[in-house]
């Protein structure tokens, strides 16, 4: 049997929010050996939630073929729930949780767990607003899709 090496890619998430809910931008930076690649969008009516989840989503949705990824994200929710199998469990009670209450940003979820049946996604929590200089980045990135399309949004409101 042989095995064929997947390309090893790096990503940083980051998702932002003026409001909870209000205006949001998401970034994703990609590094492929020397390659490097910056993404962001914006949603006019989001939560803070959302835009970690999405950032996470264009990421790997950027990947041209399957690849081995480090995914790095600040978001204690998006990095818990396939740290601690939170999605298996959703997926086995029909994506209620344990209140059993249906799953919040489920559209989203789905998504992105099809995505991660395309790849070998290993999941990396970081401590946002830190001295990590590629979540700043993606901080930044995120921030300013927000900024570029609402004019001068309060940084103090942005999650």
């Amino acid at each position: 049997m042989s095995y064929v090496s997947l390309p090893e890619v790096v990503i940083y998430t980051d998702g932002a929010c003026s409001g909870n809910p209000g205006p949001g931008g998401w970034a994703a930076l990609l590094i492929y050996g020397p390659h490097r690649r910056e993404l962001s969008g914006y949603e006019a009516h989001t939560t803070n939630q959302r835009m970690e989840l999405m950032a996470a989503i264009k990421g790997l949705e950027a990947l041209k073929r399957a690849c081995s990824v480090q995914l790095h994200s600040d978001s204690a929710y998006l990095i818990n729930a396939f740290q601690r199998k939170w999605i298996a469990k959703w997926q086995r009670n029909g994506w209620l949780n344990v209140k059993k209450q249906p799953v919040e940003n489920q559209d989203l979820w789905k998504g992105l767990v099809a995505l991660t049946e395309q790849h070998q996604v290993r999941w990396v929590k970081v401590t946002g607003h830190s001295d990590d200089e590629l979540n700043n980045r993606c901080d930044f990135l995120a921030r300013q899709a927000i900024k570029d399309n609402i004019g001068n949004a309060d940084n103090d409101g942005l999650d």
